[in-house]
């Protein structure tokens, strides 16, 4: 095994993780580097996917061997990331890669691009839940290329990104399985009657059982055909959709029909997008925005590459 002279920027794992260590009470604690490999699993599951990589894996090499199983990359959890130091979606790549084609679930904040998603529809067949959130850079156009290769997908959010209807009718047809859709357009002061995503989703989503439009231009009509033409919705979110009345038959049958209601003026204090969404651009042009990770797409890549580091070279397998 590598002396740790050899661990360059890294700096070795405390004692207390890789040997007992003996208080004056005669209490032992922890080796946490002798687990058993399914509760370490269950342990480091838990940290987001940056964690893993930046941190946990280079703890020891067991946490390290346990970051490598593919079982640990069955969900990769990207959100709320701004870490303008690292190149995310080489990481999210790694992390794909990792999984093997088990990746069953992720979630993506604020990086996402065409040429990323369409890397995980080409390697996670599986893939059930995928969440995108305020990724200016993806284009209706990549986002549907990709979707329509992921027929098992159950769980789509669009929060703050380019989906025009066209696709999202696209989208709807290629996702037999779709059961709950979170479309969260992007933000404006002034709502205006638009029921082009209602109808969309009235459609081709029969099989919807939750849907969330926050802040969306639909009105009466366009919620009623999506009553009528998606039997299974129990979930409904419509806050601060304020052109819907709610008033007499519609009201009856909101309250008749769905099971969990969330209603135009209701609060958004649980609503987790709330304030990327006040703060996000309105307009729909995003031809002057930048890339902030410069990288070739289409060259090959590794992520020891971007991380200057190969982890083989600490542990001797």
């Amino acid at each position: 095994m590598a002396s740790s002279s050899s661990l360059g920027p890294f700096t070795p794992a405390p004692p207390f993780l890789t040997h007992p260590v003996m208080k004056e009470d005669g209490e032992c604690i922890i080796n946490w580097a002798e687990l058993p490999s399914e509760l370490t699993s269950s342990i480091l599951s838990r940290l987001d996917t940056v964690d893993i990589l930046e941190n946990a894996q280079k703890v020891c090499t067991s946490w390290y061997r346990v970051c490598k199983d593919p079982s640990m990359w069955r969900k990769i959890d990207m959100r709320n990331r701004r870490d303008m130091g690292l190149n995310l979606e080489m990481m999210c790549r790694h992390a794909v890669d990792r999984s093997q084609g088990g990746l069953v679930e992720i979630d993506i904040w604020q990086f996402g691009t065409d040429s990323l998603l369409n890397y995980i529809a080409d390697r996670s067949s599986n893939l059930r839940s995928l969440k995108l959130v305020k990724c200016s850079l993806l284009t209706s156009e990549g986002l549907t290329e990709a979707l329509v290769n992921l027929p098992l997908l159950e769980e789509l959010e669009v929060s703050y990104c380019l989906l025009s209807v066209e696709s999202l009718k696209v989208v709807g047809q290629s996702l037999p399985n779709l059961k709950t859709l979170k479309l969260n357009r992007l933000y404006r002061r002034l709502l205006f009657m638009d029921d082009d995503d209602a109808l969309a989703i009235a459609e081709t989503m029969p099989r919807l059982s939750h849907l969330q439009l926050f802040r969306n231009g639909l009105t009466d009509a366009g919620l009623n055909a999506i009553l009528d033409n998606c039997p299974n919705l129990e979930h409904l979110d419509l806050r601060q959709c304020y052109i819907i009345n709610l008033l007499g038959d519609l009201k009856k049958r909101c309250s008749e029909r769905i099971k969990v209601f969330r209603r135009p003026y209701d609060l958004t204090d649980d609503y987790q997008h709330y304030e990327a969404a006040i703060h996000t651009d309105s307009s729909d042009d995003h031809d002057n925005d930048t890339y902030p990770y410069e990288y070739d797409h289409d060259s090959d890549y590794s992520y020891d590459d971007y991380n200057l580091y190969d982890y083989d070279d600490v542990y001797d397998f």
